[in-house]
């Protein structure tokens, strides 16, 4: 592994982690998930198995320890590995296809949908089934939090990218 990869890495989850912590909650606790964001970002910067593995892991972990939502916990714990992977996986498929401009986006929007069904699913079964909860937490919650995701990744992918442009060895890795 590469140590400079992984103290990037780091450097996301930490700005992430900060974001995560200060964006105040919605509706139950629950708010839009910019450690996501990061995630994503550093799973586009380093796309390699073991980096989205780790990153993973560790934002789940770290979204775990400041989430404010009843049952967030575990249903972090459980959301960013399986989200980490699965977006890997469309990166994967859409890489060299289509124009960056475009998947970066839509990957962004894409992922945050799958990790927010994964989080309102796992935390409404731990706290208990609300019948109609997912329909409505999926439109008040996940889906403004896909919009401002994405947005966000609009703007700072393509500033992250040129940084990682600017300092060679980093970008080899």
């Amino acid at each position: 592994m590469n140590t400079r990869v992984l103290v990037f890495l780091s450097l996301l989850l930490g700005i992430g982690a900060v974001l995560h912590f200060i964006i105040p909650p919605f509706i139950y606790g629950m708010k839009p998930d910019m450690l996501l964001s990061m995630m994503f970002l550093g799973i586009m910067m380093f796309p390699k198995a073991k980096y989205v593995l780790i990153l993973s892991v560790a934002a789940g972990f770290i979204s775990a320890l400041t989430t404010q939502t009843p049952g967030g916990q575990i249903a972090n714990m459980i959301d960013k590995p399986i989200t980490g992977i699965l977006f890997f996986g469309l990166l994967l498929l859409v890489k060299d296809r289509i124009n960056v401009k475009i998947n970066v986006p839509v990957l962004t929007a894409v992922g945050t949908m799958i990790s927010g069904s994964i989080f309102i699913t796992v935390a409404l079964f731990i706290i208990g089934l609300m019948e109609g909860a997912f329909p409505v937490l999926f439109g008040t919650i996940v889906l403004p939090a896909a919009v401002l995701n994405t947005a966000f990744m609009m703007v700072v992918y393509p500033i992250v990218q040129n940084i990682l442009k600017q300092t060679q060895p980093l970008s080899t890795a």
